[in-house]
């Protein structure tokens, strides 16, 4: 029986592995003109083809593969979250992580008069801030993932009044960049960008799958992972701050694409089933729907719209029907 589940679970896997790399190649061949695969993979080679390299290298490129790092990302951090707390509405969109960095973004933007570089370290330390904040909020001789969400959303609340007074006294010229930034976009993404994103998802990811085995016995209860020899205290602060970290770090370059690290998890579970780590499953489908999403806004919908917008539009629904379905499996995954 568990080869079986085994065996199922690596071809859904590479399943979405093989759907994953045919998005990106479709996103390099589609778009307002067409570009066949040959003369993408000459570009990719470093040829010059008239009409078709900036197009591919410049446009397309960057955008795939920013998409496909953030995406995982968030993925990643949603699932660590809602594992770590057993409740899938325990994901960093939820509960204020992702808002906290969209605040300190908007003040570097439009009080600080920064760009760049300088609001994305500002987005990642305002969101690792308020995570802690949170953490410390809800520590009451440990940490229960109802009293972590209920602040969690409480503090995101107060953080949305912040950015929306800050957004009111903004002047125009800093106004659209912040609203821009805000919405979850990719438009303007450099392929420079997709390093930091790299980074991130090497060293907090692979220190995130290092813990997969601790995670996953949380899963049956703080007491049975003590008697099974995990150092509660320990794992729950390496998996808050590897997860917020790879979270924060999409939201630098990205901004606040909406329910993805919600989405990822709940998704995952439902393809390769809840008996086993689903980190490598929610990152892939995290990094699948950032791809077609922003895809879809580009080009499939009547007008453009941003990547947020869109996965706005997916979230959203699944997010009332969580709160209201009779939760039959007791708020995990």
């Amino acid at each position: 029986m568990r080869r079986a589940h085994a065996k199922r679970r690596g071809r859904i896997l590479a399943v979405l592995a093989a759907c994953l790399l045919a998005g990106v190649v479709l996103t390099l061949m589609l778009g307002q003109s067409f570009t066949p695969l040959t003369t993408v993979l000459r570009i990719l080679g470093g040829a010059e083809v008239p009409g078709a390299s900036f197009t591919v290298r410049e446009l397309r490129l960057p955008r795939a593969v920013v998409a496909v790092l953030a995406g995982a990302c968030f993925g990643l951090g949603g699932v660590a979250f809602q594992t770590l707390l057993r409740n899938p509405l325990a994901s960093p969109d939820i509960i204020g992580i992702s808002t906290g960095a969209s605040t300190g973004a908007v003040f570097a933007i439009v009080v600080l008069s920064l760009s760049g570089t300088a609001v994305s370290i500002i987005a990642i330390a305002a969101g690792l801030g308020v995570a802690l904040l949170i953490y410390g909020l809800s520590w009451q001789q440990g940490v229960t993932g109802a009293r972590l969400i209920l602040i969690g959303i409480g503090l995101a609340a107060m953080l949305q009044s912040v950015t929306a007074y800050l957004l009111m006294r903004a002047p125009s010229w800093s106004l659209q960049e912040a609203l821009r930034w805000m919405a979850g976009s990719l438009n303007g993404v450099q392929l420079e960008q997709a390093l930091p994103l790299f980074i991130a998802l090497l060293l907090f990811g692979g220190l995130l799958l290092s813990r997969h085995r601790d995670l996953e016995t949380l899963r049956m209860g703080d007491d049975i992972a003590v008697g099974l020899g995990v150092r509660l205290a320990l794992t729950r602060i390496t998996v808050v701050i590897t997860a917020v970290a790879l979270v924060a770090f999409a939201t630098a370059v990205t901004g606040p694409i909406a329910f993805v690290a919600f989405l990822s998890g709940p998704i995952a579970a439902r393809l390769v089933g809840r008996n086993g780590s689903l980190l490598i499953p929610s990152a892939l489908v995290g990094a699948l729907l950032v791809l077609l999403a922003d895809y879809a806004g580009q080009f499939l919908l009547p007008a453009r719209y941003p990547v947020g917008i869109v996965t706005g539009v997916l979230g959203a629904p699944y997010l009332v029907y969580l709160i209201t379905r009779d939760n039959k499996s007791r708020g995990t995954l």
